[in-house]
């Protein structure tokens, strides 16, 4: 195991653990691995999940963004802990693995400038994709709660190299992060696997006119691979709707395993670095992980990026870590309803 990485003991969820007579939670019932062996117990579990987290906001601050990122983790886990475990939604379909820590690196990075910061995600690309790569190699979707939207990059490459093909991927997000490749940080992700042959076909849903650039909406319209549609076609214009939007980008994906990636800053009045005070609902973002698990084939991995509960300029919301349980919660019932 990386020396990055954090394996979760039943120690490490007790604190976050709320019981109550009479009633079972998913954390009681959540599958941990053996801290010496983790790889053997991703093989021998009969969980099809594996959670963890990434705790981090190099990647955003190292795109100008507001800071934040790394404090959404331990919210989402207390409270997908703490759901009512049913026939519905066990529990033990799930494996949690545990979280990077970068507090070296997070700390250090407060002294740097951009160039700098773009350094250090190289080297968390580099500690996050093994261990990405290990869990799809034995027949697992990792569950990936962020840190920066950067890290669909190694959730990239190490599905392609488990797999040993390129993967496809749909991504909900006011944001295409296919800006130019200047060093790697939040807003290039996707630049950078479509380059290197990881990411083949992409398709982005539900993008904001007015936060992606020319030049970017030149490239995505030039390459056949990549489909997108905007917020403003489908709730402005009502150009099309925001179902049929879905389908077409499903359809584009089609065809090889197909990452689902959700950027939490999408999603109206959502703590995020790029909070919006207009986007889609959380109503929609739960329809969008279910219609994905039911129609595409093969689900490679689910990232939800960018939440926060707290910002680096004070501006605090605590329950983004209930939404993302909401949002896990939807992705596990149905890819498992699909099966």
């Amino acid at each position: 195991m990386s020396q990055y990485f954090q394996i979760y003991t039943t120690e490490d969820i007790e604190p976050l653990l709320t019981r109550r007579a009479h009633e079972i939670k998913l954390g009681q019932k959540i599958q941990l691995a053996d801290n010496k062996d983790w790889i053997n117990s991703i093989q021998n579990s009969n969980a099809k999940f594996v959670l963890l987290g990434i705790p981090e906001d190099i990647g955003v601050r190292a795109n100008s963004g507001v800071g934040g990122a790394h404090t959404a983790w331990i919210p989402a886990l207390q409270s997908l802990l703490n759901i009512q475990s049913t026939n519905l939604l066990d529990g033990a379909e799930i494996l949690l693995l545990g979280a990077f820590h970068f507090d070296e690196w997070m700390d250090a990075s407060l002294k740097m400038d951009s160039v700098e910061m773009r350094q250090l995600v190289t080297q968390m690309d580099d500690a996050i994709t093994p261990i990405i790569q290990a869990i799809v190699a034995h027949g697992k979707i990792p569950i990936v709660i962020g840190g920066g939207h950067n890290n669909a990059y190694p959730l990239l490459k190490g599905s392609s190299l488990a797999k040993k093909m390129s993967v496809n991927c749909i991504n909900l997000d006011a944001h295409s992060d296919y800006r130019i490749m200047e060093g790697r940080h939040s807003g290039n992700g996707f630049r950078y696997a479509k380059n290197e042959g990881y990411l083949h076909r992409y398709a982005l849903l539900a993008l904001h006119e007015n936060y992606n650039s020319q030049t970017i909406l030149n490239d995505l319209q030039r390459d056949e691979n990549i489909s997108y549609s905007t917020f403003e076609d489908i709730f402005i214009k009502e150009k099309i709707f925001f179902g049929t939007a879905l389908t077409e980008a499903i359809n584009h994906t089609l065809g090889l395993p197909v990452a689902i990636e959700l950027d939490l800053d999408c999603i109206e009045g959502t703590l995020s670095s790029a909070i919006t005070p207009v986007g889609i609902t959380p109503l929609l973002a739960r329809q969008f992980l279910y219609r994905c698990t039911s129609l595409i084939h093969e689900v490679t991995y689910l990232h939800i990026a960018e939440g926060a509960t707290q910002l680096r300029d004070g501006r605090t919301d605590l329950s983004t870590g209930k939404l993302i349980a909401y949002l896990i919660s939807d992705f596990v019932k149905g890819v498992l309803a699909s099966n």
